[in-house]
């Protein structure tokens, strides 16, 4: 019986391990994104995005496409930018996982929420896309 029990601890202890250092991973890739739009980093972009993805967004009352390629290209390297971000949540199974961010953006007096989807492609996360919405804040 004991060994049973020990057995038991032993697989949920690797279980959580794997977890949390799948958490990490996902984690990091966030990161890349958020500092490298901060800190004017096109090459962590490029680590963090898939070169397929698209940005998604509503304008107007109607859908819209926002190219990722045209989004990496647009962060110029060595530009900082006035962006905070945090990562809100991550929720994660097998090698599908969706992330919520939050960029305060003091200059435009904006908060953003983008809503990520990643996938574990060849042993490495990657964001495939991306979908933003923001709300104003008073001065």
């Amino acid at each position: 019986m004991k060994t049973k029990i020990l057995i038991l601890f032993l697989f949920t202890g690797l279980v959580t391990v794997n977890a949390q250092t799948e958490i990490e991973k996902i984690n990091k890739v966030l990161y890349d994104y958020i500092e490298g739009t901060a800190n004017g980093q096109p090459d962590r972009l490029k680590r963090a995005f898939d070169e397929n993805f698209n940005l998604y967004f509503v304008a107007n009352d109607t859908l819209r496409t926002w190219s990722g390629k045209q989004y990496i290209n647009n962060v110029k390297e060595g530009r900082k930018s006035n962006r905070i971000g945090k990562v809100l949540s991550i929720d994660y199974e097998g090698d599908a996982a969706v992330a919520k961010i939050e960029i305060l953006m003091p200059a435009r007096k904006r908060i953003y929420t983008d809503y990520l989807l990643l996938l574990k492609i060849k042993n490495q996360w990657k964001i495939i896309h991306k979908s933003f919405t923001f709300k104003n804040y008073p001065q």
